[in-house]
């Protein structure tokens, strides 16, 4: 493909989202001209966002890093000097061997993540290398990890209903997920529902694209999603609008269950989330005489303080209904259904310090200015923690410390590349040679190259060889080909689902299913502890967490029954979900995607703005002790009173503050470590 000038050839879409698209890229004269979708995909079916229709803008933007960059001015400035890659590893490795010798290698750190889903990108020859150098290890727990937990204490596994038997509900709730930009395949599978007679309910706390495209929106104040689970289930019980032969069959706990919710009454419920009884009762009645109720638990509910209680507490609905039974019933939090051998890849042996030390991914900013172990060098790759990461002030005082020695691999000078010493340029995914799986629908996908690279970018395969070659490690390991980390990936999986999945089927059909015989057992195969799916988890007992779904209030924040006070600094909800055109901090300094989204607003309910003299299109301030914004006023009442939205990860720009993560606490989830982003307090002011 790469040798082909004209023509139209097969690609994988590599962000961040469940879709995981395959698409077709159109060349002319060696240069990628537009970029569809691949109508032969058996789910995404040639329909792409506007996102990745408009990659070729990323590809070839004229601010794309072309060669390695040293710094020369101060950090944080930006400005830089060309040198060769010859320079750029030899400065490289003679720090870090120094600074191995004098101080131990984990004063050494990588920060990364998936700002590009290829599996040998952020999970291969990087994970080789800092296994080698025996560097501290993060802990990647910026996304997922709260919600993850919380379905596995129910569950077992991150596994749920199949995309493709969700167009036979006839009951779909999405629950804390705006699907209609970030997960747009699963938008289509539900109209095909709709279409069967289907009722599409969405809860959530703001009135986004996908509330919108709803039968029915139902608003909450944030982080009350567990107590209106816990709700709905008081009413499923009360009611007897539960499944007695599948619970005794398929659960333990329920008897607990059924008299732990007796306090959740919908009265109760409904002062606590903002959603009336009636409409709680309502949701219930639903819901639970449902043929086929299917449940999409989305990204966002998790980023709470009790996020990961809040999806548990979801789980536990499609249980005690038996939902999980009927074709296109049950839920899904993430399918992780495709697994490959992950120490084939990472090469864990490499390491001499098998107990290194952790730092969580929330707290780099924290970590960064620690005085009695300090990191002393960091290499970030695949993400942009000056924007994404929370408690942005002190994530930029720890970047801006002088005696830390910064390496960033991007394919662009991001506000974190900003800070580096030296900024090395990053081959595009199409550009390279790497494997997809999905955390959606179950395909495995491989991507060749399409281009060549651009300028003298480098894919993180060829970076992390070349660093480690020059650090000495071992020859073979480190002068693996892409192709032979795929086939030994592929292989020894113990992963049934993987069954079939090679590199010569990937090579020949560009797209492999996974093998879902075992699916056929999926309740009788539950991997908790009891085997079942857990209402009652003694495992959480033991943790020191509540064994059963339980509601507790934000540490910050408040609730339908904790309004705020006189007495409360912040007395508004801050929360700042994705917007339809970026992916994270992806696309942000895209002018055309920028032109999409128009400017960073601030959602606020009229009866808040008139109380603050803030009219629509007012410029503003937005700021609590952790930092401050500069935002543009949206009056809209898509929220309940008290809560205030502000989509999308911007980076700064025309000098205005403008990255939302300034406000975000570094705090950690009642569960998996994950992030607390959505359980902040700010006030608001017109500039």
């Amino acid at each position: 493909m790469i040798d082909q000038d004209n023509g139209v050839f097969p690609a994988v879409c590599p962000l961040d989202c469940p879709d995981t698209c395959g698409l077709l890229l159109h060349k002319e004269n060696g240069k990628i001209v537009k970029v569809t979708g691949n109508p032969d995909h058996p789910i995404t079916k040639g329909a792409i966002c506007n996102k990745v229709r408009n990659m070729t803008e990323r590809v070839y933007h004229p601010e794309r890093l072309q060669y390695p960059l040293r710094r020369v001015g101060a950090k944080g400035e930006g400005r830089f000097e060309r040198i060769s890659w010859d320079e750029a590893i030899d400065e490289i490795t003679t720090r870090f061997r120094a600074l191995s010798e004098t101080y131990g290698p984990e004063c050494i750190l990588p920060y990364n993540f998936y700002g590009n889903m290829g599996i040998l990108g952020v999970d291969g020859m990087d994970k080789r290398f800092f296994n080698a150098l025996g560097a501290s290890v993060l802990e990647q727990t910026i996304c997922n990890a709260a919600g993850n937990t919380g379905w596995k204490y129910t569950m077992g596994a991150n596994r749920g209903t199949l995309p493709e038997d969700t167009e036979h509900a006839d009951v779909i709730v999405v629950w804390g997920g705006n699907i209609v930009s970030t997960n747009m395949h699963q938008v289509v599978l539900a109209e095909k529902a709709r279409k069967k007679g289907a009722k599409i309910v969405v809860i959530d706390v703001h009135r986004n694209r996908t509330a919108q495209w709803a039968d029915w929106f139902i608003p909450l104040y944030p982080g009350t999603d567990s107590a209106l689970a816990l709700g709905l289930m008081h009413v499923l019980f009360e009611r007897g609008m539960v499944d007695e032969a599948f619970m005794q069959k398929y659960t333990v706990g329920h008897e607990a269950l059924r008299e732990h919710v007796r306090e959740y009454t919908p009265e109760r419920v409904a002062r606590i989330t903002g959603v009336s009884a009636e409409d709680i009762v309502k949701l219930a009645e639903l819901y639970g005489r449902a043929d086929a109720g299917y449940i999409h638990i989305g990204n966002g509910l998790q980023h709470h303080d009790h996020g990961g209680m809040s999806v548990r507490s979801i789980a536990c609905l499609p249980a005690i209904t038996g939902h999980w039974l009927k074709r296109g019933g049950g839920a899904v939090r993430t399918n992780s259904y495709a697994s490959t051998n992950g120490d084939a890849l990472e090469r864990p042996e490499l390491r001499a310090n098998p107990e290194p030390r952790v730092v969580n991914m929330n707290r780099i900013g924290e970590a960064l200015l620690e005085a009695e172990q300090p990191i002393r060098a960091l290499m970030v790759y695949c993400s942009n923690p000056l924007v994404v990461a929370p408690d942005t002030e002190r994530v930029m005082q720890g970047f801006a410390r002088e005696d830390l020695f910064t390496v960033v691999h991007d394919l662009f000078l991001t506000d974190t590349a900003k800070y580096a010493d030296i900024v090395l340029p990053a081959a595009s995914s199409f550009e390279e040679t790497d494997l997809y799986t999905s955390y959606w629908h179950q395909y495995v996908q491989l991507q060749e190259p399409v281009i060549a690279k651009i300028g003298e970018s480098k894919s993180n395969v060829e970076l992390f060889s070349l660093l480690g070659q020059a650090m000495g490690y071992d020859p073979e390991i480190f002068s693996e080909t892409p192709e032979q980390m795929i086939a030994d990936a592929l292989k020894d999986t113990g992963n049934p689902y993987m069954n079939g999945i090679t590199l010569e089927a990937l090579k020949a059909n560009r797209f492999v299913k996974l093998d879902m015989a075992a699916h056929a057992t999926f309740l009788e195969t539950l991997p908790t502890p009891s085997g079942k799916i857990e209402l009652y988890s003694e495992t959480m007992r033991e943790r020191g967490l509540p064994p059963l779904p339980t509601y507790h209030p934000a540490v910050e924040g408040y609730d339908g029954e904790r309004r705020p006070s006189e007495e409360d600094k912040y007395p508004l909800m801050f929360l700042s979900p994705p917007n339809h055109n970026f992916l994270n901090s992806t696309f942000a300094n895209s002018a055309k995607h920028q032109k999409m989204e128009k400017m960073p607003l601030l959602h606020i309910h009229p009866e808040d703005a008139e109380r603050r003299n803030v009219a629509d299109g007012d410029p503003i301030i937005v700021w609590n002790d952790r930092g401050r914004i500069e935002l543009v006023a949206k009056v809209s009442d898509a929220m309940l009173p008290g809560t205030v939205i502000s989509q999308g990860l911007w980076w700064d720009g025309a000098g205005r503050k403008q990255r939302v993560n300034m406000l975000t606490p570094n705090r950690l989830s009642d569960m998996g470590n994950g992030a607390t982003f959505f359980s902040s307090t700010v006030e608001v002011k017109r500039q």
